[in-house]
């Protein structure tokens, strides 16, 4: 992909930011906008110099054209008479070369302008996006679990769609407009400044009704936009759960809110649209009364001789061109609000609070990581809440220990290996690795030493092979195939159409569980770290599949130190620790076989598996 010619300040990393239709703080959101478009000065000037000169050249085209008209009638008027001279074809046939010449000129000004304003906005759009997504990957979690996946779809495609839209449409034709005005209104008074305050009293007249409009249409496209990164966020809900939505018969009440929302963005739109529509046709009629008029004062004052026939002609089309600007001025004023409401929205996300991050104190290239892991009376809690999740937990894992971590639904198990990634920062306490602080390490860098297995394996669109090498982009292929070898998954990827090189669907639809599990394990091994997290690897998948899920976890956490979650108690007794986690403390540790003879709580969850296993095979 090409690099744009222009890079907004944005792609670098902090930017300015974009809102939807009308903006909360106007002037403030305006003047970031012109911030970000300092890069395209250059271009931007140039688009007012071309479009001002394809705008004056319009403009001289109707008085030059009535030369040839005078000429036209003062020839006929001769022949009528019998005067000498006739129809002068040769001076009429130069006027009209000349005419011809202004408007080509014209044309090519008005291209190049175009031309120029198209490269500035797709640009602008370029900067925009890849300042955004550089953004999603600097805000912290606790921003996704407030905002909806939907709402922030609809700033990085909606918003910057209606910004640079509306940018390009609103610049050019705000030069035009103003160019146009202005040479209309000194061509009009050269010709008669009687017809031209005539003219003038239909602008107070348009002003009132374009101020009416806009001020009924602004709350509208307010709602509009709002309503849209609504009904995004339900699409983008229903389609990611449409299976639990179709097994449990859900599919009318699905339709039914969607048809809420859809319907309230339907309404809004309906009205902002019917209103911003409504400007064209009242000015078109408040100008043809004006017209109107003008005609009749014009008619008068070439019969008493203070006119000519191609004065009143040109005069005519300068009172058409007269009041078109003025209509485009007051969508202009329309559009400019949807532009900076829609900046307004970009702006403040990428305004939003990012993931603290000091300067490395550390680095793990400089160091020979081990993999011993230190918790020391760390105290946690999501922002927002005065609750500790984790309010006092302490524990040491020696390198190569492979710790399994067990508790009831809410004791903070899958909290706690957030904090090890340092996806949220601990209240109070500190995590060690080999006797380092976490936060002496950048976020990624401390993160290139972990790997994890999650419960919901993800994958992207793309080939197995390319899924495989996420784990370690700078893979061959030979690598990416040892890897899922030791992951068991080799021979299921051979039997499928394609085998490495089948492509994988959105959301994995054609994989099963299992084998979407073995490929995340492949991965993880491919990503080599030295610590490895498995949070409920194998609480979704059949016996038989857990069975080779086991053995691939087996090749992947052999030398490895692992912290495991396991709702299936069985599957850890082969754990060298087990920490039991209740309500964000450690209650118990120790091996499996200590933990059962102590008969407590491990005990206690350990027992009544079997007894609910025994349970169901009874009533069965």
């Amino acid at each position: 992909m090409s690099q744009p010619r222009h890079a907004a300040p944005g792609g670098h990393g902090r930017g300015p930011a974009l809102a939807g239709p009308k903006a909360k703080n106007f002037k403030g959101s305006a003047r970031k906008l012109l911030q970000y478009l300092r890069p395209f000065w250059l271009p931007l000037v140039l688009v007012m110099v071309f479009a001002g000169a394809s705008t004056v050249f319009s403009i001289a085209g109707p008085k030059v054209l009535a030369q040839a008209t005078d000429e036209l009638a003062a020839g006929l008027m001769r022949l009528v008479t019998g005067a000498p001279g006739g129809i002068d074809f040769g001076y009429i046939g130069q006027v009209l070369l000349l005419l011809g010449g202004i408007y080509l000129l014209s044309a090519v000004f008005s291209y190049l302008q175009g031309f120029l304003m198209a490269g500035v906005s797709t640009d602008l759009s370029w900067g925009l996006r890849d300042a955004l997504e550089k953004k999603l990957n600097r805000l912290p979690l606790s921003y996704f679990h407030r905002v909806s996946q939907g709402d922030v779809l609809s700033r990085i495609t909606n918003d910057v769609d209606t910004l640079t839209s509306s940018l390009n449409q609103s610049v050019t034709q705000l030069i035009t407009s103003g160019c146009t005005l202005l040479g209309v209104l000194v061509m009009m008074l050269s010709i008669s400044w009687q017809l031209t305050l005539v003219a003038l009293c239909v602008i107070p007249v348009s002003l009132v009704f374009v101020t009416i409009l806009v001020k009924l249409s602004q709350r509208h496209f307010k709602d509009q936009q709002r309503y849209l990164g609504t009904v995004n966020g339900q699409v983008e809900e229903m389609y990611g759960g449409h299976m639990v939505i179709k097994a449990f018969g859900r599919e009318e009440k699905a339709l039914e809110e969607f048809d809420q929302e859809n319907q309230k963005l339907y309404q809004a739109g309906w009205k902002s649209q019917f209103l911003s529509g409504l400007m064209m046709p009242i000015m078109t009629l408040v100008g043809n009364l004006g017209y109107v008029v003008i005609c009749v004062v014009g008619a008068s004052m070439a019969a008493g001789g203070t006119m000519t026939i191609g004065g009143i002609q040109a005069f005519i089309q300068y009172v058409r061109s007269f009041t078109q600007p003025i209509t485009q001025l007051a969508n202009i004023s329309n559009q400019f609000q949807m532009t900076v409401a829609a900046a307004e929205r970009i702006f403040r996300f990428l305004e939003e609070p990012e993931e603290e991050e000091e300067p490395p104190k550390l680095s793990t290239q400089d160091l020979d990581i081990r993999g011993d892991v230190a918790f020391d009376h760390v105290q946690f809690g999501y922002e927002g809440s005065p609750e500790l999740v984790i309010r006092d937990f302490s524990a040491t894992v020696k390198a190569g220990q492979k710790v399994a971590i067990v508790g009831p639904t809410g004791a903070g198990k899958t909290t706690l290996v957030k904090l090890l990634l340092r996806f949220h920062d601990l209240r109070g306490g500190q995590i060690t690795l080999d006797g380092h602080p976490l936060t002496d390490f950048s976020r990624q860098d401390l993160r290139s030493q972990f790997g994890m297995v999650l419960q919901d394996a993800w994958l992207y669109s793309g080939t197995i092979l390319e899924n495989i090498r996420y784990g370690n982009l700078s893979a061959t292929d030979e690598q990416v195939m040892e890897a899922a070898k030791l992951a068991q998954a080799d021979h299921f990827i051979r039997t499928l159409p394609g085998g490495y090189h089948m492509e994988v669907n959105e959301e994995a639809g054609n994989l099963s569980q299992g084998q979407k599990q073995l490929l995340t394990i492949a991965r993880a091994i491919l990503a080599d770290p030295k610590v490895m997290i498995l949070d409920e690897a194998t609480s979704s998948v059949d016996t038989r599949t857990e069975v080779l899920i086991q053995k691939a976890m087996d090749n992947l956490l052999r030398g490895r130190t692992s912290f495991i979650i396991a709702h299936r108690l069985s599957t850890i007794r082969e754990a060298d620790w087990i920490l039991c986690l209740k309500d964000g403390d450690i209650v118990e540790q120790g091996t499996h076989q200590e933990l059962l003879e102590k008969g407590g709580f491990y005990a206690e969850l350990y027992n009544s598996q079997f007894e609910q296993a025994g349970g169901d095979a009874a009533e069965g």
